[in-house]
Order: structure tokens, then sequence, then C-alpha cells
């Protein structure tokens, strides 16, 4: 295979993937923003909201990537699930308008679960697949790096915008606008796909394929796999303490407006998206390892220190510190993973990946999140319903957290830098026969 991504891979991947996260970004910040505000101020529910969702997700990625596996088919899982998927974005606001205020919530927590049912087909199942069948050992870094950059566009394009839109038009503008940019794109991306020419149909069972995995000779050999995922799941029970209550903690602790809270947020990811592709480049040439242990260490260090602050700017430099360094950890750890698929497996290993890079953290991150911020939060009452408001133990608790990813990250081994030295090791004897 080609160690150079095409043009239309290229587009591809940036249509694609800036679809799914702009899915993905209202979803994992404005629906608990529109849950908090518009329904109920209790940070309880955003976490059960959380939890129910990304168990669905990951359900889906597991059963739909195994599928698309069997069948030896991407593109008809990315464009059914894009055309569905641009439809349940923009439905969430509906809930509400539902009473009383606990079926408003349950409302709220199906729409965000049909809507995650399309978007985990499409994106966690198939796109992912999708990335490592047409992508090398060589390359995956700049491609996961196209990837994080149309991730962090995205979230800029949300957080850019949000505040605006809600504060002049409300919230059905936002999911309605979100909805529309996420089918305009994906769908696009998803019929410029063509099938990737090492992908072949099984011919086995979706319940034999998911069997065999779990065979104990080949969980031995998936060893390293489920090292990197277990240090992406204890980061993402860290990140996940204070992501869901981030924009709550800033319009309702430090008191920002709601457009300023997403102005800050977003100038910080800015930031990341012109340091993205570089920081894909300096991943595949240093190695994974080095970098997601560099990544944790700063990313913890500068989320203390944003918990320490109030002042806006200090809160600026700090938040884009620790969103440059979530970058350089999220383009690593995700090339790492990839990097570990087995062949046969990708759709199947997406849906591991996405239980321990989504379920886990999103179910036990937002219950600690969720239990400090009313433990140790500030009393409210928004609309009429009392609630309390995130504190800066959120961001300091979650610092600690993400310190012990370290762990797993130094027993993991980079296949990158491995294969590496494999060839290094060839060249050598080469150079010594002739001499």
């Amino acid at each position: 295979m080609s160690r150079r991504l095409s043009r239309v891979d290229f587009i591809n991947i940036a249509f694609i993937s800036l679809a799914g996260e702009l899915a993905w970004a209202v979803e994992n910040q404005y629906y608990n923003v529109f849950l908090y505000n518009a329904i109920a101020p209790v940070p309880l529910y955003i976490a059960l909201m959380v939890a129910i969702t990304t168990t669905v997700g990951t359900l889906t990625t597991i059963f739909m990537g195994t599928l698309s596996d069997v069948r030896g088919k991407r593109k008809s899982f990315l464009l059914i699930g894009f055309i569905f998927w641009t439809i349940t974005t923009a439905i969430f606001p509906f809930a509400g308008l539902f009473t009383p205020v606990i079926l408003a919530v349950l409302i709220a927590i199906l729409f965000d679960s049909i809507m995650t049912f399309f978007g985990a087909t499409a994106y966690n199942a198939g796109f992912n697949a999708y990335v490592t069948d047409i992508t090398t050992l060589e390359n995956r870094g700049k491609a996961q790096s196209i990837v994080q950059m149309m991730t962090l566009i995205s979230i800029v394009i949300v957080y850019g915008i949000s505040g605006f839109i809600i504060e002049m038009f409300g919230y059905f503008v936002l999911f309605f606008l979100v909805g529309a940019l996420v089918g305009i794109f994906g769908i696009i991306g998803s019929f410029l796909v063509k099938e990737p020419k090492n992908l072949r149909p099984l011919n086995i069972s979706v319940y034999t394929q998911l069997k065999k995995t779990f065979r104990k000779e080949n969980l031995k050999g998936y060893k390293n796999f489920f090292l990197v995922l277990t240090a992406a799941a204890v980061w993402g029970i860290g990140f996940n303490v204070f992501f869901p209550f981030i924009i709550i903690y800033l319009q309702h602790y430090i008191e920002l407006s709601m457009i300023t809270a997403s102005i800050l947020i977003f100038i910080a990811l800015l930031v990341s998206v012109i340091a993205a592709y570089p920081l894909g480049i300096l991943t595949d040439k240093i190695g994974r390892k080095k970098m997601g242990l560099l990544s944790v260490f700063l990313i913890s260090l500068f989320l203390f220190l944003f918990a320490l602050f109030e002042d806006i700017f200090l809160l600026l430099i700090t938040g884009i510190l620790w969103v440059l360094f979530m970058t350089s950890w999220m383009v690593a750890s995700k090339t790492w993973i990839k990097d570990l698929y087995p062949e046969e497996s990708r759709g199947q290993f997406s849906g591991y990946r996405n239980l321990f890079e989504g379920t886990i953290p999103m179910v036990i991150g937002p219950a600690i999140g969720g239990w400090l911020a009313t433990e140790y939060g500030i009393p409210t009452i928004i609309n009429g319903v009392p609630g309390t408001i995130p504190t800066p133990i959120i961001f300091i608790v979650a610092a600690v957290i993400i310190l012990f990813t370290i762990i797993p990250i130094i027993l993991a081994k980079d296949l990158k830098k491995e294969n590496t030295k494999k060839v290094e090791n060839i060249t050598d004897k080469i150079e010594e026969a002739i001499s």
C-alpha cells in the first residue's frame, strides 16, 4: 500500500471527520448545557444522560462494527448512518417542550440515545475502521492528525457560534444548523468513499466473529491493544470529570456570559487546530509512547493551574495549554490504538476502543464530576428548579486522575518504534555483510 494518502482520501477523511465531530461536539457539550439551563440545573441528570448514551454508543459500535467487518463493507454504514444522524441531531431540543421536568429529562435521554445509535454506526464503527483500512504505520499519525484537526475545527465552529446563536435565536436554531452541517459534509464525504481494496467479507456470522475475539490465545496477542485502551480509559475518566460541566462552570461559577465562555474555549481550540498536523508528524517521528507520556503530564499540570484562576486572561492561557496537550495526547493515543487493530476485525475493535475511550470514562467520569458538583457545589435556582453550580474541585480531581494514565503507557509497547528498530537492525546486518 502507498505510504501517501491520495487527495480523495484526504477529502474523505476531512469531510467525514468534520461532520461527525460537529455532531459529537454539540452532543457532548451543548446537549448538557441545554439540559442544565432549559430543563433542570441538576448535574447528576447530566451524568445519567452521558452514562446511558455512551453505553448505547459502545454497544452499537461493537455490533455494527462487527457487522461491517463480516460483510466487508464500510460505505453503506457511513451513508445510511449520516442520513439519519443529520435528522436526529436536530430533534434534541424538542425534549424541552415536555412536562413535568422528569419526563423532559427522560425524553432528552431518549433523543440523545437515538442520535448516538446512528452516530456510532456511521462514525465510531464505519469511519474509524475505514481510516485504519486505508492507512499504514508510516502515515497513520498524519491521517489521525487530519481527524484531530477536523475534530478541533468542528469544536471551534460549535463553540465559536453557539454562544451567539443561543443568546440571539435560542437552542432550536443551533441544533437545526449543526444538523444541517452534519448532513452536508457527512453525506458528501460518505458518497465519495470507495470500499478499501483490502476489505473482504469474512463469510462467518456476527456471533462467530465476536466469540473469536475472546479465545484465550487471541487475548494474549491483544495485550498491548488493551494496555493502550486502559490508558485511554484512565485519561478519559479524568477528562470527563470536568468536561461535561465546563461551560456551566464558566457561565455560572466564573460568571462569564455564554458568549464569553464559548469564545474562551474557542480561542484555546483554535491554537490546537494550528498545532494538530505538526503534532501528527511529530508522533510518527518520535513514537506514540514518548508523545503520550509528555502529553499526560502536561495536561494534568495545566488543568490544576486552570482550577486556581478566576481571571479571564489566566484562564485563557492555562486553557490553551491543557487543550494543546490534550490534542497531542489524542493524536498519539488514537494512532497507537489503530496501529494495534487486527486487520480482519477493525470495525469490531473500533467498538472495543469505544468501550474504553467512551463508555467507561463517560459513565465513571461524569458520575464523579456530578457528585463533586453536588456535594461541593454552590446552591442555585434556575427557572424555579433548584440545583448546584460546579466549583474548581472538578478540575483538581481530574488532574490527579489523569496522572495515573502514565502507568499503562509505561507498560505498553510502541509498535511503530518496534518496527523501526527491526528495520534498522536489518539494515545494519546488510551493511555488515557488504563490508
